[in-house]
């Protein structure tokens, strides 16, 4: 990969750093509010759930932007964690924070899939 190349990807990741940093200090919609209506509250127990979940998603997705910083700054962008190899351009132009190449993570994707499927096993059993 390119010095020029590094530096766009670079930016993107700075930018989107920024965007997100920006949407996580917003945190109002987290607020627990008591009203006189139960209706009402299970409406706002319902928007505030789905408020701590996309806080949640964009808090990992900040996770995953700083640690492809990271990457830049050591010099290894671009490379998948996992095996090693490159990570294509088409890839990284579409995901510019991935740590894996697309083999990779559909493999991480399926162990993740298999694994919620057995602990839903588990509760189920429990149950």
């Amino acid at each position: 990969m390119t010095k020029n190349e590094i530096n766009k990807f670079k930016e993107i990741l700075e930018a989107r750093q920024a965007e997100l940093s920006e949407v996580l200090r917003n945190r109002e919609g987290i607020a627990i509010e008591k009203s006189p209506d139960a209706l009402d509250e299970v409406q706002r127990a319902a928007e505030r759930e789905l408020a701590i979940r996309n806080l949640d998603r964009e808090s990992n997705l900040l996770r995953n932007v700083r640690a492809a910083l990271r990457r830049i700054q050591e010099g290894n962008f671009g490379t998948c964690l996992h095996c090693e190899e490159e990570i294509s351009p088409k890839r990284l132009a579409a995901v510019p924070w991935t740590p894996y190449c697309i083999e990779c993570q559909e493999m991480a994707d399926r162990n993740r899939d298999e694994n919620n499927e057995m602990f839903d096993d588990l509760l189920v059993t429990a149950a």
